[in-house]
């Protein structure tokens, strides 16, 4: 998952207004966010391996620090205990505990049998990556239901202020284009591309934050 991932981001900005969409994707992303630096360590693994899946030419060797379900739980308690004690809001520091253990829950369906419960437990995995077409239809699906969802939650401040997310919706589109028909040159080439355009997409939802206000 890539955009779907980003699509449960969004729709969750009805739900919870008040929370920049930002965060909210960091949430929803946040293994994924964990994951380059640790590959970039040593402490995880991953290889270029075309045709290990139908979507994508990276097969996932080890990451049970950044994705197994027990680790994800972790993670998104600590994300969701730092926004508690900065906004004290209970139910908005649950949403994004949630949002990260969807992370989870998205990829099982979509990955191959290599998402460990706990470090060292047995992997799981739907495999729906092993179809191409499926993927896109459902990822496309919940990225338009996702928008939707946020477009309904919010309002731009100013009639040209709609740019911003409608760039962003772009951008991410692109992106997601971009991650099927390409193969990285390199494991740095996936860390860091990782890292950097994960930081990029979630400076341009400040970006889209900044000039849309929440329909209360």
């Amino acid at each position: 998952m890539f955009i779907g991932h980003f699509a449960l981001g969004f729709a969750a900005k009805r739900a919870a207004p008040r929370v920049n969409l930002a965060t909210l994707c960091a949430a929803a992303q946040l293994p994924d966010l964990v994951w380059p630096p640790l590959v970039a360590l040593g402490i995880e693994r991953v290889a270029i391996a075309p045709g290990a899946t139908a979507f994508t030419p990276l097969e996932f060797v080890s990451y049970p620090w950044s994705h197994s379900l027990l680790l994800v739980a972790i993670w998104g308690a600590a994300f969701a205990a730092l926004h508690f004690f900065r906004a004290r809001s209970t139910p908005a520091a649950l949403l994004l505990g949630a949002l990260a253990v969807s992370h989870w829950v998205l990829d099982f369906a979509t990955h191959r049998p290599d998402l460990p419960l706990y470090p060292g437990g047995a992997r799981y995995g739907l495999g729906l990556w092993n179809s191409v077409p499926l993927t896109v239809v459902i990822e496309a699906a919940m990225f338009v239901a996702g928008t939707w969802l946020y477009a309904r939650a919010t309002r731009a401040r100013e009639g040209h202020r709609q740019y911003a997310f409608v760039t962003l919706v772009i951008v991410l589109l692109v992106s997601y284009a971009g991650n099927i028909i390409s193969t990285p040159p390199s494991i740095t080439a996936v860390w860091s591309g990782s890292m950097i355009g994960f930081l990029l997409l979630l400076g341009g939802a400040v970006w889209v934050e900044r000039n849309r206000v929440a329909v209360l």
